[in-house]
């Protein structure tokens, strides 16, 4: 599913990642640990294709992403890659059901098509009801579940995560977690998390370190 290769790159002449190799099966779920400023973060942008590497090649499916023109990029990142935060990054004047189509009105389907795909999810998603509520009239975990939605909306072939469970109770944590490995049953997602917590990190398909730019 995903082949990446001697990914490099630097900020201002430092360099953040060494020289990548990664390659992640179809449906497989793996953790990326490692202490921060190892290159966690800068690795999740460009496997989500939101940084360019300085060099290196880059394979999802069948598709060389970094090859492709900027609309045709954007349009590649919509329809296969889905993403979920720390911080949920859900738009406050927005309801519920509104944040979950936005990537649905983006890629042009119609709002009653995407609020229809929206509710099968909040269903999936324990999000029943929820659906007129606003961001700040959810609790943590729910808002969470939201932007999960959000990342599923378009079926993506990838789920890529930062942190998702960072800013949860152990509880909510606890139940992110399964979540995702129900998903990945019903769905049939690969999901790449990069995370601090050594629960989830424990029982992923496999666990990677990075130190320093590299995985170890």
């Amino acid at each position: 599913m995903i082949q990446a290769k001697n990914i490099t790159k630097a900020y201002d002449q430092v360099e953040v990642l060494k020289g990548i190799d990664i390659s992640v099966k179809e449906g497989e779920l793996i953790s990326i640990v490692g202490s921060s400023g190892a290159g966690k973060t800068t690795l999740l942008q460009i496997l989500g294709t939101l940084e360019h590497p300085d060099q290196g090649s880059y394979q999802v499916g069948e598709k060389f992403p970094f090859e492709l023109s900027q609309k045709q990029l954007a349009q590649f990142r919509n329809e296969s890659i889905g993403f979920v935060f720390q911080f949920h990054q859900l738009l406050p004047e927005f309801t519920a059901i509104e944040n979950a189509i936005l990537p649905a009105l983006i890629r042009g389907d119609q709002k009653s098509v995407a609020e229809k795909r929206a509710k099968e999810l909040f269903s999936f998603l324990n999000l029943r009801n929820r659906d007129d509520h606003k961001p700040s009239a959810l609790s943590g975990g729910e808002q969470q579940r939201v932007a999960v939605a959000r990342a599923l909306m378009n079926s993506p072939k990838v789920i890529l995560a930062d942190e998702p469970s960072g800013n949860l109770d152990t509880k909510n944590s606890e139940e992110l977690h399964q979540l995702f490995f129900s998903l990945r049953e019903n769905f049939g997602q690969t999901f790449i998390i990069v995370t601090h917590n050594t629960q989830l990190a424990d029982i992923s398909d496999r666990k990677l370190e990075m130190a320093d730019g590299r995985f170890i």
